[in-house]
């Protein structure tokens, strides 16, 4: 049981979320999440899957970032800095950051931006030379660009339509880079169809990158096995692996993003 010290819109439909549980901020690495239980309606049996964006050890305070799409996460909206919320994690295995690394691309495309916050500033903390490349559908769409700017060495924005930064997608630009400087790893989170395209250009270029994927949820624990994907074997053909348990983060070469889709 948590307790919320805000919550605030950000951009149109989006909010940041912050609340206090030690053990969270504590324990949480980059690419995890929390399963939050709706409150007020015993109807929402299910809790709802939220990425962790960043977390604060010193004051034990948790922030999330999420976007009001149906009636669970609009009675989140709703919640004022006082109330109590009930919250499970940190769950996941998150991204794996090795000592090794010296320069890295974090890809993120829309809501998938949010959970890339925490994974710079640990990147930063290690002295890793980072490249931050973020696609918005619009200026309005933009959230945390200022944080963003300060736990990266650059950060390159796309919007769909051109209002800020370049217009196209951000998997354009990210191509581009990489015909200039090969880093030593990609992180990447979005959408489907934006994750597609960073596995193929990761395999084209040879660099390894790590894709945390967006799925529906249904225990948050392995248990339920809702949201399983397909997942590469070494003998050349595919198991299912959960999201949740084993994920959210897999490596972009494991991945079969198709058949995920399919059988999420």
């Amino acid at each position: 049981m948590c307790k919320v010290v805000e919550n605030i819109m950000i951009t149109s439909h989006m909010y940041k979320m912050a609340f206090l549980s030690e053990g969270i901020a504590l324990n949480a690495n980059p690419g995890q999440f929390v399963h939050i239980k709706v409150p007020g309606d015993n109807s929402l049996l299910l809790r709802r899957p939220i990425s962790i964006c960043d977390v604060h050890p010193q004051t034990g305070m948790v922030e999330i970032v999420y976007q009001v799409v149906g009636k669970g996460t609009r009675i989140l909206s709703g919640m004022n800095a006082g109330q109590v919320i009930d919250v499970l994690g940190p769950l996941g295995k998150g991204f794996t950051i090795s000592r090794e690394i010296k320069s890295a691309f974090v890809v993120g495309g829309g809501c998938g931006i949010a959970p890339l916050k925490l994974l710079m500033r640990r990147l930063k903390e290690m002295g890793v030379v980072v490249t931050a490349l973020l696609g918005f559908r619009s200026r309005e769409a933009v959230y945390g660009l200022e944080e963003f700017e300060m736990l990266s060495d650059r950060v390159l924005v796309t919007t769909d339509d051109g209002s800020l930064g370049r217009k196209g997608l951000v998997t354009q630009v990210l191509e581009e880079e990489l015909q200039q400087l090969l880093p030593d790893i990609m992180f990447a989170c979005g959408p489907t169809p934006m994750l597609k395209v960073v596995q193929r250009l990761a395999k084209e270029y040879s660099v390894p990158c790590q894709m945390s994927l967006e799925e529906r949820m249904g225990c948050g624990i392995g248990g339920c096995l809702v949201c399983s994907c397909a997942v590469r074997t070494p003998d050349g053909g595919f198991e299912y692996k959960r999201v949740c348990k084993d994920g959210p983060v897999f490596w972009s070469q494991e991945v079969m993003l198709d058949e995920a889709t399919i059988g999420c």
